[in-house]
């Protein structure tokens, strides 16, 4: 059995996140430059076995798409040219960002800390992981 990666992909930063090899526990792993997230998971994939890809579903609430939806489509294409033996699932992300900056800010991490964007991306990334894992197990 391999990961879970999930993928909280943005225009400039990509938070990403994965399980253990058992699949039980998510945790962020990194903020990529979104230009540089396919060498980013070349790289992963080539170290580490990885059985799916989630990706998050930017939604307003009323169910709206959000703009990034059209880039997340463009990467996901690409996505499965370059790695078709991965799955893309997708996954409803919304509420995640501020999720992820409340508990940041519950965390007792500096200001600074709390205000980075990219902790806020990974966080994102590993909110959309456990809510699909826990989706998956009902």
């Amino acid at each position: 059995m391999g990961q879970i990666m999930a993928i909280d992909y943005g225009k400039t930063r990509t938070g990403i996140a994965v399980t253990d090899d058992i699949q039980l526990v998510a945790s962020g792993i990194d903020t990529v430059e979104t230009k540089k997230l396919l060498s980013f998971l070349e790289i992963y994939f080539e170290k580490n076995k990885v059985d799916e890809v989630v990706i998050g579903l930017p939604t307003d609430l009323k169910g709206n798409l959000s703009a990034v939806e059209s880039d997340i489509l463009n990467f996901i294409a690409v996505f499965e040219k370059e790695f078709p033996a991965v799955p893309v699932f997708r996954f409803d992300e919304r509420f995640t960002s501020k999720i992820a900056a409340f508990f940041i800010s519950q965390s007792g991490k500096s200001k600074k800390k709390r205000e980075e964007k990219g902790l806020i991306d990974k966080v994102s990334a590993t909110l959309i992981l456990q809510n699909y894992l826990e989706q998956k197990q009902r």
